[in-house]
């Protein structure tokens, strides 16, 4: 064995006190220090603790069958700590043997168990115990990578809230689930008033800034598990909201028209000296004859309206009312 052989857990479960002797007596050699058991509860117990990554398990013993033992410690057993289950029999009948494999033995020896065999299937075994385990090790990367490149692929980089993409995706399920539900769906389209005169002033890092801090309050206006705070394009927010009418949607849009208010982001071309913003409402309880764009477009003239009655204010359309 390697240097690792120290670090080796091999636990040997068997009732006869002659055979438990030699088979520690053989993994000593092998600079490898067993944990022993004499019966399947006791080496349940140890496997909870110890979690071994060598286990051998003789086929018979006084209290659980050594084939139960193994069914209970596959049960219990996590991908990252797999442990390698050789079974030790007198029994050659292939009924037998197969009976092992099925309820997760790995391989078998054959009693009198041989030094030099229990060696090799010792060193056989640990190879496959160390790359099991950095597969899973592997696997468990490339998941988090894939979720972290799915979380990326579905937020905006600027603001960190949901970015077009999503917004494309989950207003469409949201509205097929009000559709099959029967309740109101709205949409609330946002817009920071004249930004790009802000931006022209005190430049674009200051401009990321200020939109930073609007979508951050634009998330917070959504924090129901169906609702969407989506950066649309440019410094033009979305908020979709499920069962949720025209009267909620516009009393929404005011609370998060006042929230940005409060920011006190300076600005000198509003009315008010600060940032603000307009928004446009629009609802309806969604059917198979309707479709989420003619209300988006709807929601959007609803936000024309309101910027050119003045701005900081909240514009309400009607489904349909497209100019």
């Amino acid at each position: 064995m390697n240097s690792k052989s120290d670090d080796l857990k091999v636990l040997v479960v068997e009732d006869s006190k002659v055979t438990l002797k030699v088979l520690s007596t053989y993994l000593e050699r092998m600079g490898i220090t067993p944990l022993k058991s004499e019966t399947g509860a006791m080496a349940i117990d140890i496997y909870h603790r110890e979690r071994p990554d060598i286990i051998l398990l003789d086929a018979q013993l006084p209290d659980i069958d050594g084939f139960d033992v193994a069914l209970k410690i596959r049960a219990l057993e996590k991908p990252e700590d797999w442990t390698a289950i050789i079974f030790l029999t007198s029994m050659s009948k292939d009924e037998d043997l197969a009976r092992g494999i099925e309820v997760g033995g790995d391989d078998y020896l054959m009693k009198p168990i041989s030094e030099v065999v229990l060696k090799a299937k010792v060193r056989a075994m640990h190879r496959l115990v160390e790359m099991q385990r950095s597969l899973v090790k592997v696997t468990q990367q490339l998941n988090e990578a894939n979720a972290a490149l799915l979380r990326l692929s579905a937020t905006d980089g600027l603001t960190g809230i949901a970015n077009r993409r999503m917004y494309d995706e989950l207003s469409e399920r949201e509205w097929r689930r009000c559709e099959r539900m029967q309740k109101p769906f709205s949409l609330v389209m946002i817009d920071v008033d004249n930004f790009k005169l802000f931006n022209d002033k005190y430049g674009h890092q200051t401009g990321d800034e200020c939109l930073k801090k609007v979508a951050a309050q634009v998330g917070k206006a959504a924090p129901r598990a169906t609702d969407l705070a989506a950066r649309y394009g440019g410094e033009e927010f979305v908020l979709v909201l499920g069962e949720t009418d025209a009267d909620g949607a516009r009393w929404i849009a005011n609370r998060l028209r006042q929230q940005v208010s409060d920011l006190n982001i300076p600005h000198y071309a509003t009315e008010s000296r600060h940032v603000t913003i307009s928004c446009g409402v629009a609802s309806v309880v969604p059917t198979p004859q309707l479709s989420l764009a003619t209300l988006l477009k709807s929601a959007d003239q609803a936000l024309y309206k309101a910027k050119h009655g003045g701005r900081d204010q909240v514009g309400v359309g009607a489904y349909g009312e497209i100019e």
